[in-house]
């Protein structure tokens, strides 16, 4: 019921302002009912989870995981860890948990993962234990569906660089296996590999 009035109360808004920016300085009009349900639609088809949230499923669980940082095109030697994905909001907002050692330093984290009915892409933001920053990405699955490709601006402030821009590419491999890359773009065309973990269900 709860649901229902604040739907009905954002498509109210939203008529509202429609009609009046249509009609310039005249009063708004009442809606009719085929507008009013012309518009609920719209405002179901942006905020109720649909096919791409069921993407999501493919991080539930817990997993153990290998990390590696490139220097070029050469590995460190892997670092273990354990992350947990979970629901934040069942069908809609993925969290996930982790710990992990990186240059033999450990760290914990946490991601919230979900995709933007508006926007038409998936998003995320990323925090943890080794600075203060918070790291935010988003972008879509490559055509095979076996791919999740997102882009956003991160500060390196061992070098100064601000907003440089930032690509990471979950890989699915299996329902037991996943790999995270993670690519700084401004290297140039070669070697943007800079970090990559390994994902193996428990």
């Amino acid at each position: 019921m709860r649901r229902t009035i604040i739907l009905s109360a954002l498509v109210l808004g939203m008529l509202t302002i429609t009609l009046t920016a249509d009609e310039g300085d005249k009063p708004a009009t009442q809606p009719s009912p085929d507008d009013m349900k012309a518009a609920m639609e719209k405002v179901k088809q942006i905020t109720e989870p649909g096919p791409h949230h069921k993407v999501l499923d493919r991080f539930l669980g817990k997993w153990e995981t290998e990390s590696r940082v490139f220097m070029g095109p050469t590995p460190t030697a892997p670092e273990k860890g354990q992350s947990e994905f979970a629901w934040l909001m069942e069908g809609r907002w993925l969290k996930c948990e982790y710990t992990n050692t990186m240059m033999g330093m450990s760290y914990q984290g946490f991601t919230l993962t979900g995709y933007d009915n508006f926007k038409k892409s998936y998003v995320t933001t990323m925090v943890s234990s080794m600075d203060t920053m918070m790291v935010r990405a988003e972008g879509d699955l490559d055509p095979s569906g076996k791919s999740l490709v997102l882009y956003g601006p991160m500060d390196e402030y061992m070098t100064g660089e601000q907003d440089k821009m930032v690509k990471y590419v979950w890989r699915f491999e299996s329902a037991t296996k996943m790999t995270l890359e993670v690519h700084d773009l401004p290297i140039g065309e070669k070697n943007t590999k800079v970090v990559e973990v390994t994902f193996n269900k428990m």
